[in-house]
């Protein structure tokens, strides 16, 4: 199986996440299951890359964490997006339906 490059996905690991975070909040673990699940384990998010881009986007005023028990009692760091965050997320959609015309222009299907 062809896996996605690491360089070729890297500017929508945080589309991919805000889109997750549309629905509900979620936690680190659960959200990069659901990335796996929804690629149908063609891309699974290195933990490293998931924290880097939650610490980035909170930053940046795109998700807010705070702390929650589970019901096994262990305390998780949950995200949820803003609207600043929702206004990102349909830029960053509007980029890739450009990215995506412009890159197909140069792809062929016979080769």
């Amino acid at each position: 199986m062809i896996e996605i490059s690491s360089d070729v996905i890297r500017g929508y690991n945080d589309t991919m996440i805000l889109f997750i975070l549309l629905d509900e909040p979620s936690y680190g673990y659960e959200i990069s299951k659901r990335i796996r699940a929804l690629s149908e384990d063609k891309y699974i998010i290195k933990e490293t890359t998931l924290y880097s881009a939650f610490t980035r986007m909170e930053k940046n005023g795109y998700v807010e964490s705070y702390a929650q028990s589970a019901e096994n009692g262990k305390k998780r760091t949950y995200y949820r997006i803003t609207e600043l965050g929702k206004q990102y997320y349909m830029e960053k959609c509007a980029e890739w339906n450009l990215t995506k015309e412009v890159v197909e222009k140069f792809i062929r299907g016979d080769k």
